[in-house]
């Protein structure tokens, strides 16, 4: 069904949510259409802050809002769904678009089992009414569904659309890129050479994709390496949680500027502890890369001047190859303070990039053991 043709029926003009793979369709044609982060449309830090913002623009308008998320953002929802849209408290109306990742019976990668599983459940037990799209559905289908789901929004009632993959299709293309040209799968190949035997914890999508890769290119095993291949935001406070019980082991992080922003709370309390043993590299390409390229607000941002005000000590930026190595020189021969390393990197990977070929706890296991 064309994504154009599918929004028709849902007769309404403000879209907020996280960009997901699985709805790439649905996302360039927004962006194509509305642009982003303006009246119509805005691209969330995470999921819970798209709730909010669809709440916001239904108290301004009377109107219902949309909310679009993979469905592993299920979670980072669940709060404002229960203790501000429902019926019970605040009624809000809100339709949501949830791509389907992990189908049972559907292959996909481990971080998405379970929550493939739990999708349609969770829904249950919020009291959502959901319609699974697919790639027969039809537009009729869906303006049927609309006139049951129109009798549960006038309540202040929420509804749901889960959607399959290939689903919807946009046969406009939509190309993603910035200025700048260093990989993130150079500095990667950078940050290894300097990190030497020290851990690293690796964010969600590519950058632990292109980590792996890496390894078996060096010949290396993945030992050193925590790949964090869900819960998306959390690697760096994984790696601080390493960090305190090993004092003795310099732990590196390597982010993302989607992952960031989603929890970047997290920055203020890696601070706080003022761990001289952790290296945080945040590589900025702009955009939610792993999942299409969709731009992040992190252009406006200067997460230099964040980390500074959080308390990181040393903290450094670079956006070619040449001053990536200077730095990473540099920041080895600190003294073990605690250091935040912006990188800026194009929106680029391989097309033949793969994905890690041995199994989560394969990786938790080996990882463990080299930690010993």
């Amino acid at each position: 069904m064309k994504v154009e043709e599918f929004l028709s029926v849902l007769e309404t003009d403000f879209y907020a949510g996280v960009p997901d793979s699985q709805l790439k369709a649905l996302c360039n044609y927004l962006i194509a259409t509305y642009g982003v982060n303006g009246k119509n449309h805005i691209i969330a830090a995470n999921e819970g802050n798209a709730v909010g913002l669809a709440a916001g623009y239904h108290l301004a308008t009377g109107k219902t809002p949309v909310v679009y998320m993979q469905n592993s953002g299920e979670g980072n929802a669940i709060n404002p769904i229960c203790s501000l849209l429902n019926e019970k408290v605040y009624a809000i109306p809100c339709i949501f678009i949830i791509g389907w990742r992990g189908e049972p019976g559907v292959h996909d990668e481990p971080q998405h089992i379970f929550q493939g599983e739990i999708t349609c459940k969770l829904l249950d037990v919020l009291n959502i009414e959901y319609m699974i799209i697919s790639d027969t559905t039809t537009v009729d289908d869906v303006t049927k569904q609309m006139v049951k789901f129109n009798e549960s929004l006038s309540k202040g009632k929420q509804v749901a659309f889960v959607v399959r993959k290939g689903a919807l299709s946009y046969e406009r293309k939509v190309e993603y890129k910035n200025n700048y040209q260093l990989t993130r799968e150079q500095a990667i190949e950078e940050i290894v050479k300097f990190s030497g035997d020290d851990p690293i914890v690796s964010t969600t999508g590519k950058a632990s994709r292109e980590l792996f890769e890496i390894r078996e290119r060096n010949g290396q095993d993945h030992s050193r390496d925590f790949l964090t291949v869900g819960s998306m935001g959390h690697s760096s406070s994984i790696a601080l949680g390493i960090a305190l019980q090993k004092p003795d082991k310099r732990i590196w992080i390597i982010d993302g500027d989607g992952a960031m922003l989603m929890h970047m709370g997290s920055l203020a309390v890696n601070a706080s502890f003022k761990s001289r043993n952790i290296v945080h590299i945040l590589i900025n390409n702009e955009s939610h890369e792993t999942v299409g390229g969709q731009p992040t607000v992190a252009s406006k941002i200067n997460f230099i001047e964040i980390a500074k005000s959080c308390g990181y000590k040393n903290v450094f930026s670079c956006s070619s190859a040449q001053d990536l190595k200077e730095t990473l020189e540099l920041i080895g021969k600190k003294d073990g303070d605690l250091t935040f390393l912006e990188i800026k990197a194009s929106i680029y990977s391989r097309n033949d990039l793969g994905r890690p070929t041995t199994t989560a706890l394969d990786n938790k296991r080996g990882f463990q053991r080299k930690l010993k």
